[in-house]
């Protein structure tokens, strides 16, 4: 079975209690330092309440990664809080979580952009690697700050 992309909105998150689940339990996984701070569910319906959503890896109908999208006016989509299931991490699943995004963000025209200004130095080199190149317009990142990575569709 290949890995497929799953999006969860607020009515999806609501109505479907395996994937309510399996969200918390991939953000519970989190390291230590990438822990929510309220709790896994707080921080689930806080993004929700945004009108954010989640796409997610799902595999063997399990989600394995989940990553936070949020739409910017210009129609890109900011992405944040990547996290990957413990027993799934460094076997590339986030990578290809992060492919079917690029893919489907090629679809639609959009571009995906990452705030890097608190990534750790290892995930901006991964970012790198993905083709995210620095972005030096005037559009500012997804929290105001201004330093940020951009996979273009075109």
């Amino acid at each position: 079975m290949p890995v497929t992309l799953v999006y969860i909105d607020h009515a999806r998150w609501s109505a479907d209690e395996h994937l309510r689940f399996d969200l918390q339990r991939i953000f519970e996984d989190a390291p230590v330092a990438r822990l929510p701070a309220n709790g896994v569910a707080d921080f689930i319906e806080h993004h929700l309440a945004r009108r954010q959503f989640f796409a997610c890896a799902h595999f063997n109908e399990h989600l394995l990664a989940a990553v936070v999208i949020n739409e910017a006016e210009d129609r890109a989509w900011w992405l944040s809080e990547l996290c990957v299931r413990a027993n799934t991490r460094r076997r590339g699943v986030g990578s290809r979580l992060m492919a079917l995004l690029a893919e489907r963000a090629k679809q639609e025209g959009r571009a995906l952009r990452i705030a890097v200004d608190t990534l750790p130095l290892a995930d901006q080199l991964l970012l790198s690697k993905l083709g995210y190149r620095p972005f030096s317009g005037d559009t500012p990142g997804a929290d105001g700050a201004g330093g940020y990575v951009e996979l273009d569709p075109r």
